[in-house]
């Protein structure tokens, strides 16, 4: 893995990241199309899935991220992550930086688990996907709606603190000491044009 000079650093904007998340959910989109159909098969199924998606993010939000320098979406859109002084990170940076969003998919996945435990498979098999959707959330656990609400307050304090410092680091890289740096090569303009997003 290339390290980059410190000097050499271009930080990613808005515009480019949400370009990355975006290929990284249409990179994941056909596979949970499949655990999907796997899932309507039985209630175990579906149990093994939520316990599958927490094996896949690891690999994918760390694994990846440490062994190509970011994830597939970010490759895609010329960025990478790396440590504040340029050099690639290693599994601890790697692990810190997705450990926020792990810890909250993780609880949430166990409160899904709980639910479909209480659910028998006979049951399942006559509910419909919304009937099925519909009685999981009736039958989680009661620290699951506090949690889905730390999490969506983790969102928004992710998003004031990626706004508020010039390197556009959001609170996951000031946790991990990383930023987000742009690989592609900047076009020679004696003007300026008009670039949606560039200074965010």
């Amino acid at each position: 893995m290339i390290n980059v000079p410190n000097d050499s650093l271009r930080y990613a904007g808005f515009g480019r990241r949400l370009v990355a998340l975006l290929l990284d959910m249409l990179i994941v989109l056909p596979l949970s199309a499949v655990v999907f159909y796997f899932a309507e098969a039985h209630v175990v199924f579906r149990i093994s899935d939520y316990v599958a998606a927490i094996f896949f993010g690891l690999f994918y939000q760390v694994y990846l991220v440490r062994r190509l320098g970011g994830t597939p979406g970010k490759l895609i859109a010329k960025l990478r992550i790396r440590k504040e002084t340029g050099k690639a990170i290693s599994y601890r940076e790697a692990f810190f930086r997705y450990g926020p969003q792990f810890l909250f998919n993780l609880l949430g996945s166990v409160a899904l688990i709980e639910a479909s435990l209480r659910l028998s498979n006979s049951e399942y098999q006559l509910l419909s996907f919304h009937e099925r959707n519909h009685r999981a959330l009736a039958l989680v656990p009661s620290w699951d709606r506090p949690l889905w609400v730390a999490n969506l307050i983790w969102i928004v304090v992710e998003t004031i603190v990626f706004f508020a410092n010039r390197k556009r680091r959001a609170l996951h890289d000031f946790i991990a000491g990383t930023v987000v740096v742009n690989l592609a090569p900047e076009k020679p303009s004696t003007q300026r044009a008009f670039q949606p997003f560039a200074d965010y």
